[in-house]
């Protein structure tokens, strides 16, 4: 079942607190993890639209690109947008991919910074702060910077020398020079574009704006957008990338997952200041009476990061796995794969070392997502799962869709708790070789043939009811 989790019901140091209702003109609706809520004072930038994807060049089986925005003022003050300080905003951009029921991070840029704010309409009437380009979006104002400016390298800055929360960061920012063609541009790995190696896998971009007056009148909540886009023709400079469909304002790109498979469920989960982790979790239904479940956390604007997950399962575990999209182009932060534990009672990822052993250790940092799976067989219920901050040493518990009941009796084949009459009908009705899918459960010893082998067990289980 799809969660309607608001921001009313965020949890924080595992305790329950009451924000209240979204503001109506900043997130619409408010439910399921749809954004953050942006305040009625104060600048509110958000991400109104992203128009279109710039390719710049492959280098070692990675391809760069870039993502245009347009940002918008639904705030009711000037947004300050000054070149040359650390009052203006920056633009991260992310990739993503749904594939086998599962969506996946597998690219992100480094920051844009702002330079100065033109005053168009795309989100309203603007009430322009100036003429020409100005260092102020007004209320009601948009701004758009074109794919080919938010891949220009000389304006890319890390993310590491950024407060997400605070929407503060040093100006002007350091860093190593960029490498050639893909250096801080959003970079992917190009087999993970590749049509015959992602076989019904769709796609979809994610961009943000982050910006100090943003973040101090409480509105750094619904910065994030995400657009849908296709793969086109490979070329010598990659595969040519197309947007598609509306821009999905103030929500981040993990709410495609929920809104490709109905039984995705998503929950705002906020840390001891307020930085947000947006959480997804789903359980697939194996062929052989198991269930793979899929997590995916993504940091919208947590400083404090994540350190640790940890799931609370029962029956036999198996098939434990962890992913993280890689840091690049010099930022200092480990890429390391966290380490896995299965204990008697739940399944653990840790990223191994403490804020105060490793600074740069691959916590869970803003603007990204990280995925953990296994496969249990035991029925998916609900259940408390502990997501661990890092810089802060503290944790954050939430219920979400964990391996809680009992493993599935074979013989029943309508998932109704018994074994009865209705199960025979159901094996009688799919006697012979399996050639139908819906015949794939009455094959009980999976020889491919559903016969006398199969009844044999089926009536071993019988229950009656």
């Amino acid at each position: 079942m799809k969660s309607v989790t608001t921001l009313g019901g965020l949890l924080v140091a595992g305790s329950a607190i009451l924000l209240g209702q979204f503001s109506a003109d900043a997130v619409p609706g408010g439910k399921g993890g749809d954004g953050g809520a942006a305040g009625s004072i104060g600048p509110d930038v958000i991400v109104g639209a992203l128009p279109d994807i710039a390719k710049f060049g492959m280098v070692g089986g990675y391809t760069a690109y870039a993502v245009a925005t347009t940002s918008c003022n639904i705030g009711d003050e000037w947004l300050a947008w000054y070149a040359n300080t650390n009052q203006h905003p920056v633009i991260p951009q992310n990739m993503y991919r749904i594939k086998d029921g599962k969506i996946m991070q597998i690219g992100q840029s480094w920051l844009k910074h702002g330079f100065c704010a033109l005053q168009q309409n795309l989100c309203g009437t603007c009430q322009p702060a100036g003429s020409g380009c100005p260092s102020n979006l007004g209320v009601g104002c948009s701004d758009p910077y074109s794919s080919s400016l938010n891949g220009q390298q000389s304006n890319l800055g890390p993310r590491s020398q950024v407060n997400a929360f605070t929407g503060y960061y040093p100006y002007p920012w350091s860093a190593p020079p960029a490498p050639g063609t893909i250096g801080r541009r959003l970079v992917v790995l190009t087999d993970d574009l590749k049509p015959n190696l992602n076989i019904g896998a769709t796609y979809y971009c994610e961009a943000m704006y982050v910006q100090s007056q943003d973040a101090a009148a409480g509105n750094g909540w619904n910065n994030a957008s995400y657009r849908k886009f296709n793969v086109g023709t490979l070329t010598s400079t990659g595969y040519t990338l197309s947007t598609t469909g509306p821009t999905y304002q103030q929500k981040p790109a993990i709410n495609a997952w929920a809104a490709e498979f109905n039984d995705v469920e998503i929950d705002v989960v906020a840390d001891a200041e307020g930085g947000l982790f947006h959480a997804g979790a789903r359980a697939i239904e194996n062929a052989d009476g198991t269930w793979t479940y899929y997590y995916a956390v993504f940091n919208l604007n947590s400083d404090f990061s994540g350190a640790g997950f940890s799931v609370p399962a029962s029956g036999t575990i198996s098939n434990e796995g962890f992913y993280a999209v890689a840091y690049h182009s010099g930022e200092p932060y480990s890429s390391a794969p966290w380490e896995i534990t299965v204990g008697s009672s739940d399944v653990t990822w840790y990223v191994g070392s403490t804020y105060a052993e490793d600074p740069n250790a691959n916590a869970l940092r803003w603007g990204t997502m990280y995925n953990f799976w296994f496969t249990s067989d035991a029925a998916p219920a609900q259940g408390e799962v502990t997501l661990a901050t890092f810089k802060n040493d503290g944790a954050v518990t939430y219920s979400t869709i964990v391996p809680g009941g009992p493993p599935p009796v074979p013989g029943d084949l309508n998932g109704d708790g018994f074994v009865n009459g209705a199960d025979l009908a159901i094996l009688l009705g799919c006697w012979g070789e399996v050639t139908d899918s819906t015949c794939v459960p009455s094959d009980l010893n999976q020889d491919g043939l559903v016969n006398g082998a199969d009844l044999a067990t089926l009536l071993s289980d019988w229950t009656g009811g």
